[in-house]
């Protein structure tokens, strides 16, 4: 026999809403909590934007591996070596990336009204200088 009682319905929903929320504030939490368990290393690294990439590898190695002065300085050569070289390959694709980003930003454009334009350039300008922004730090 079916229940259509409406306060038996809305006492479901609302035990519903509340097991879901719930759920969700539970696996919010598991995740911080994981989050700092697991990952907590990298987002240290995350937490000292002010300190040089390269010597926070050269860090983490001395830490790790009890690095001497001489192997510090020759592992730091090595990381500035490879860190050109992967610049030099990937540079001529820069200019096809930024192609293609200007494809797709004008494809965008032609789906906007008038009124949306300004505010769509508005938010790729700062996109741009965050872009430029974070391409300094590194």
């Amino acid at each position: 026999m079916e229940n259509t009682n409406p306060r038996t319905r809305r006492e479901a929903a609302v035990l519903v809403f509340v097991v879901f929320l719930l759920g969700a504030l539970v696996g919010g939490v598991g995740n911080h909590l994981w989050g700092q368990r697991v990952w907590g290393g990298r987002q240290e690294v995350a937490r000292h934007p002010g300190q040089p990439w390269r010597a926070r590898i050269v860090n983490d190695f001395t830490r790790e591996l009890q690095l001497t002065p001489d192997q510090q300085g020759k592992i730091g050569d090595i990381i500035d070596n490879t860190r050109v070289q992967v610049r030099a390959l990937y540079q001529p694709l820069d200019a096809q990336h930024e192609q293609i980003r200007q494809q797709a930003r004008a494809r965008i454009r032609a789906v906007l009204t008038p009124e949306q334009l300004p505010k769509f350039d508005a938010f790729m300008q700062r996109i741009d200088q965050q872009r430029k922004k974070d391409q300094a730090q590194h």
